[in-house]
C-alpha cells in the first residue's frame, strides 16, 4: 500500500445519495487533476461496487478520454468482479490469489474511507457542541480543537489546559469547562479542573 498516494474527496456536485453520481464525481476529479498535473495515470482502475458503479466510472474515464485505462469494478455480496468487457460478471475462486489480492485492495479503501468519515462526524459532533456554548464561535472552536487535538481532548481538558488554549480567557475556559462538567443542583460551578 502507498498510503502517500492516498486521496480523499469531499463530494461537492451531488445533493443527497447517490452512489453513481459520486463515483462519477471522485474519479472525474481524481484523474481530471492528473491529467493537469501531468501526473502519473494508474495501471488499473479497482472500484468499489457493481455493474452501476462499473457504468459511472466507464462514463467518467470516457469524458476524460481515458477510456483506454483497465477498469473493474469488486462487489462486496458476492465477491463477483465486473468488467467493461463482460456482460456477465467473473466468479473466482474464494481461496483464488487474484480475488484475495483484490479483497485486500477493496477492503484497505473500506477502511481508509471509514476513518476518514468517522474523523468528519467527530468533529461536526463536537463543532456543534462547541457552538452552544456562549463566547465560543468558528475561531475559538477552531483553536480548541487544535491545541488539545480532538474532541474528547476538549472534553477531558481541565480550566488551566483550556486557558493555555490561544484566545482562550480564564473566564471563558471556565464556561467550557462547566459546560463539559455541569455542578451537581445546589452546589456553585467555578471552581473545578485546575
Amino acid at each position: 500500500m502507498k498510503k502517500d498516494d492516498y486521496k480523499r474527496f469531499k463530494i461537492r456536485t451531488v445533493v443527497g445519495t447517490d452512489d453513481f453520481a459520486s463515483m462519477q464525481e471522485v474519479l472525474t476529479r481524481r484523474y481530471g487533476h492528473a491529467l493537469e498535473s501531468l501526473g502519473v495515470l494508474p495501471d488499473l482502475i479497482l472500484l468499489d461496487g457493481g455493474r452501476g458503479q462499473l457504468g459511472a466510472g466507464m462514463k467518467a474515464l470516457e469524458d476524460l478520454g481515458l477510456d483506454y485505462i483497465p477498469l473493474a469494478a469488486l462487489a462486496k455480496r458476492a465477491e463477483e468482479v465486473y468488467t467493461p468487457d463482460r456482460l456477465q460478471p467473473l466468479v473466482l475462486d474464494l481461496g483464488s490469489p487474484a480475488l484475495q489480492a483484490l479483497q485486500k485492495i477493496r477492503d484497505e479503501a473500506h477502511r481508509f474511507a471509514i476513518t476518514y468519515h468517522r474523523k468528519l462526524r467527530q468533529r461536526r459532533a463536537i463543532a456543534s457542541v462547541l457552538d452552544q456554548i456562549p463566547g465560543v464561535g468558528p475561531t475559538l472552536r477552531t483553536s480548541l480543537l487544535k491545541t488539545l487535538g480532538s474532541a474528547k481532548g476538549v472534553r477531558e481538558a481541565s480550566v488551566a489546559d483550556l486557558a493555555s488554549v490561544p484566545k482562550i480567557t480564564p473566564k471563558l475556559a471556565q464556561r467550557i469547562y462547566d459546560f463539559f462538567h455541569p455542578a451537581p443542583a445546589g452546589e456553585p460551578s467555578g471552581s473545578q479542573g485546575g
